[in-house]
């Protein structure tokens, strides 16, 4: 699990394709040294198990699963992303709950400055869309962020300077894809709500709101 508090801004170190898979390393200033072998570590959002590293580096093997539904195929050599270790028991919980499990790509279609905030509007796919919430927690780029407003499957965000300098968002441009995670419990509640039904093997098991209506939970 994670916090969504960037610990420090890495850069892609190395892309190795390796039997239809990706090994990436990543070049960190992150203190390495109570890293072990199978440690899990957000890249960019990404949930990483650590199978090699260094005093200042990372590696990972990135399956086919993570290449599909995240931004990390088209990463190059160079690139800034996003670095958290796993939280620990006492760490201060300063953001939200963060599987590092991405849910799908977003795409950032506005960028403007708003006093001394960053003002981005990230447009999300429509599948996700009941997973969001005005002021809830979402994830972008492993980053946990307040959505300000929703329109639909759009949702804006302010950035403060401190959150800026600390993570690769001044490098982030309109048409650029985004790893988004919504929050974890919005997820669960949906299998919840399900009850029963959450154990039929075919599309209309999802949660609707005639489903909602039918079972009480509407008016």
């Amino acid at each position: 699990m994670f916090t969504g508090i960037i610990e420090s801004l890495g850069k892609v170190k190395s892309l190795q394709s390796v039997g239809g898979d990706v090994r990436i390393s990543i070049h960190t200033d992150l203190d390495m040294s109570d890293v072990h072998l199978g440690d899990s570590i957000a890249t960019n959002g990404i949930c990483l198990t650590v199978i090699a590293w260094g005093e200042n580096w990372y590696s990972a093997d990135v399956s086919r699963e993570s290449l599909n539904r995240t931004t990390l195929a088209n990463w190059k050599v160079g690139q800034a992303v996003n670095v958290e270790k796993a939280m620990l028991p006492t760490t201060r919980f300063g953001g939200h709950i963060v599987s590092g499990h991405v849910d799908a790509v977003g795409e950032i279609t506005q960028v403007r400055s708003d006093a001394r905030s960053l003002y981005f509007e990230v447009t999300a796919p429509v599948e996700i869309a009941k997973y969001l919430a005005e002021k809830g927690s979402v994830t972008v780029d492993g980053i946990s962020l307040t959505i300000n407003h929703l329109r639909g499957h759009v949702l804006s965000l302010n950035l403060i300077p401190h959150t800026a300098e600390r993570t690769n968002i001044g490098s982030w441009q309109v048409g650029q894809k985004v790893n988004l995670e919504v929050d974890i419990l919005a997820r669960y509640i949906e299998r919840l709500l399900l009850g029963d039904k959450a154990a039929e093997h075919n599309k209309q098991s999802k949660l609707s709101m005639e489903f909602l209506a039918e079972n009480g939970f509407l008016k």
